[in-house]
């Protein structure tokens, strides 16, 4: 079994498959999780658009999919297409059949004793679920591939804007490609991320897994998560903003679960200890600032109206940055300094600190703290445009945050 957790974008995902696809068919399914609405759709249409022979395309949230014989009329249509070329078979959102990692681990067990050439690439907006069903059933059978949401440089090059408009975008309207033409109307733009994305990942994604048994309260969890982005919030704080009480463990799970579905990541303490790090409170992380934008009736900000939203929400992104392209982020406080997060990866060790607007040599006092206890860690501040002066005469290095979210820290 090939298990491929390292997240990718549109581009290169697209280049993987195409270039299994041309190996002769294995037998195992080729695996796509990710957000909604980042593209998974889009690929599998483009795959079957230039597949040289058959190519069958089958939703699995449609409602065909759910009358009686919809799974083996689809492998019947395959069959009667192979002849003698491999036949490609593109299941969309599978999470959504019943058992579908017995179904599929069946056909592929089927394929394989016939020896008919089929390739299968299967999609699913549900980390956890398919989780479930890839490790319990599936074992050896599959190779997985992870979408991120997109970031500002992929926003530039399809989109034709300069790099400073798409991070910019990034942090104000966030990178779901299907929102972006939508972005000059303001409220049909939130009703696209509320409608396409929040609802469905919520209301259907999770709420399909057994174990969620207050559905209100996973919503109303999620509605505090992104009021507060990249901020630390204490789970006795998360429950007190609720409507509907839950215990403490019930939040922390419904957080899990969000991350999971690739909304809301609640950060870890970076600590000595694992006893210490869990009962440290998290920092609640958008995982794309759509949904940060979306939650509200109001304009975005910008850094000269409310700078001080504005700086919260270039952190959200940054961070959100970080997690996205498979880093391992925490944060770090220790009264009164603190590091907006650390990362460790394949970028390296950072210890990051966001700062928007002016700053001062004391902007530097956390990291520099953290950096000196834990000598693997290098500091860098992530700032506006020519303000490096400042972290550059300290010794620091310094990063334009729009030249980060653009590359990251490689």
């Amino acid at each position: 079994m090939a298990d491929t957790k390292r997240p990718h974008v549109y581009g290169t995902v697209l280049d993987t498959l195409r270039q299994r696809l041309a190996e002769p068919p294995s037998h195992r399914v080729q695996l796509l999780a990710g957000p909604r609405q980042v593209g998974k759709t889009t690929l599998l249409l483009e795959l079957e658009r230039s597949w040289p022979t058959t190519a069958i395309y089958a939703a699995a949230d449609a409602p065909a999919a759910a009358l009686p014989g919809w799974w083996d009329n689809l492998w019947a249509r395959a069959e009667r297409a192979e002849q003698g070329a491999p036949v490609l078979v593109l299941l969309d959102e599978i999470q959504h059949l019943t058992d579908w990692s017995r179904l599929l681990k069946t056909k592929i067990d089927e394929l394989a004793r016939r020896e008919q050439p089929v390739h299968i690439v299967a999609t699913g907006s549900s980390a956890l679920t398919l989780g479930h069903g890839t490790h319990e059933t599936m074992a050896g059978r599959f190779e997985r591939l992870q979408l991120v949401h997109w970031q500002a440089a992929e926003l530039a090059a399809r989109f034709n804007l300069t790099p400073a408009e798409a991070a910019e975008l990034a942090v104000r309207y966030g990178g779901y490609p299907g929102a972006v033409g939508l972005r000059h109307e303001p409220s049909r733009w939130r009703a696209y991320v509320r409608d396409a994305i929040v609802a469905p990942a919520i209301g259907r994604d999770l709420l399909t897994i057994e174990r969620i048994r207050k559905p209100a309260l996973l919503r109303q969890v999620y509605a505090v998560a992104v009021g507060h982005p990249a901020q630390i919030v204490s789970l006795q704080k998360i429950r007190g903003q609720l409507r509907d009480r839950g215990a403490l463990e019930t939040i922390a799970q419904y957080l899990s679960l969000l991350e999971d579905a690739f909304l809301v990541a609640a950060l870890p303490k970076h600590a000595g200890t694992v006893v210490r790090q869990r009962a440290a409170p998290p920092k609640l992380v958008a995982l794309n600032n759509a949904l940060l934008a979306s939650a509200l009736d109001t304009d975005p900000p910008t850094a000269t109206h409310q700078p001080e939203r504005w700086g919260r929400w270039v952190e959200n992104a940054c961070i959100a940055m970080a997690w996205n392209r498979g880093q391992t982020v925490r944060y770090w406080r220790r009264e009164p300094i603190e590091v907006d997060f650390v990362t460790t990866g394949s970028w390296g060790s950072w210890a990051v600190e966001v700062k928007t607007g002016t700053y001062g040599p004391n902007a530097l006092r956390g990291v520099l703290a953290f950096c000196r206890d834990h000598p693997d860690f290098r500091p860098v501040i992530l700032c506006d445009p020519g303000r490096e002066t400042v972290t550059i005469e300290a010794g620091v290095r310094a990063l334009p945050w729009p030249d980060y979210l653009h590359r990251g820290l490689a």
